[in-house]
């Protein structure tokens, strides 16, 4: 069987954040690291991260919201061993504790329950009965269908596996996998663990081969315990500091022009539309990154700033990045909900230059990945915006690269 592993591997290249960290380093500024000791949950803590808790709350509001949903997907094509690809399956439900743990209320707080062993089936559905032609289109829908299945947060579980069989493609079996999440137990990141993982499963055991994958040395819950014991003391006041200087006085919505009005309750029911930079514009904007010294991520950010301003005419704006928000190596490997949001503000009420703008949001940039361990939840009980069930606090437009 060929698993299209295109998009697994990781790279051994910088990303631009960590390129960022090592320039910052190079030029001797600070840069706030994770240098607390990783200490393992005691038995019997249960309580979610924070941001975890953010989405039950989210949850509670409306439990049959799939918003929060996390869809990956694999083609597989050749002969596919059902059995090796369940055991596989059942091999990563084992290995990461979030995918077997379903959240109780006890005493109106939320609990996590973890289930010591979790046996996941796998739904197979034959799509050989339809004509060829609409099989890729079937698959697809079925797939976008089961992305948009809420999850039973208090029962679990919190992934779902599903096995489409498309048939015959120029002589060989092609099949797609599908893994939908809820996004509490996941993030981006956690997809390419699971399908870097997957892989090397399946490899490893259509040979008759044992488990190739070290043991993972913790688990989502001593996250959650080490990250509530990082949110006290002085360095949880220096840094709620910095975002209460840095976010004071924002204003309370980037008002964009639209074509209905907002609804008074968000309905998660947007759209996406694609395009495609071509390649002589992708190498432009990296030597114009390069001869200013900025990353790509800040050179494109600046840029959609000042889109966003033509838009809104608006010279104060708030933009939401996320960070991947696993600052220690031992949470590289591991499935679960870390991402955290920053807040990124520009300011364009002196009307300066391009080069300003980049320079200045790069900076921007570095600040914020330097106080990054205040979670976005924690900043808006900090900061008690007006709250509103039609926008985000804060920033209501992301950008994500």
């Amino acid at each position: 069987m060929y698993i299209d592993t295109q998009n697994l591997e990781r790279k051994t290249t910088l990303s631009q954040a960590k390129r960022a960290l090592l320039d910052r380093y190079l030029q001797g500024k600070a840069v706030a690291v994770s240098d607390s000791a990783f200490v393992k949950r005691p038995e019997g803590f249960a309580q979610l991260s924070p941001a975890q808790l953010r989405l039950w709350y989210l949850h509670k509001i409306n439990p049959n919201s799939s918003g929060y949903n996390y869809s990956t997907a694999l083609r597989l094509t050749g002969n596919l061993d059902l059995s090796v690809l369940q055991k596989c399956i059942n091999e990563i439900v084992s290995r990461h504790e979030i995918l077997r743990t379903a959240i109780a209320e006890v005493n109106g707080q939320p609990k996590l329950v973890l289930a010591p062993e979790l046996c996941l089936s796998i739904q197979r559905r034959d799509l050989t009965h339809l004509p060829e032609s609409q099989r890729e289109a079937e698959s697809q829908r079925i797939s976008r269908d089961d992305g948009n299945t809420a999850f039973n947060l208090t029962t679990g579980p919190l992934l779902r596996v599903s096995l489409l069989c498309l048939g015959q493609q120029e002589h060989e079996e092609v099949f797609i996998l599908v893994f939908s999440a809820h996004h509490i137990a996941f993030d981006g990141w956690s997809a390419g663990v699971l399908l870097r993982e997957f892989a090397t499963l399946y490899q490893a055991f259509i040979k008759g081969q044992d488990s190739p994958l070290p043991e993972l040395a913790v688990q989502y819950a001593d996250f959650s315990y080490w990250q509530h014991n990082r949110l006290q003391g002085q360095r949880l006041v220096q840094q709620l500091g910095y975002w209460k200087k840095q976010l004071q006085g924002i204003p309370e919505l980037l008002e964009l022009p639209a074509d209905r009005s907002r609804p008074s309750v968000r309905s998660y029911q947007g759209a996406s539309y694609f395009f495609n930079i071509s390649p002589e514009l992708t190498a432009r904007l990296h030597k114009i990154g390069q001869s200013n010294g900025c990353t790509l991520f800040t050179l494109l950010l600046s840029c959609f700033n000042i889109l966003l301003h033509r838009y809104s005419g608006e010279k104060d704006i708030c933009v939401g990045i996320p960070f991947a928000g696993r600052t220690k190596p031992e949470l590289e490997n591991l499935i679960g909900f870390f991402i955290n949001t920053l807040v990124i503000r520009t300011k364009l009420e002196n009307n300066p230059s391009f080069i300003e703008l980049i320079k200045t949001t790069q900076e921007q940039v570095l600040d914020a990945q330097s106080n990054q361990d205040v979670p976005f939840d924690k900043l808006v009980e900090e900061l008690k915006p007006q709250r509103n069930p039609g926008y985000n606090p804060i920033f209501q437009v992301m950008f994500v690269l």
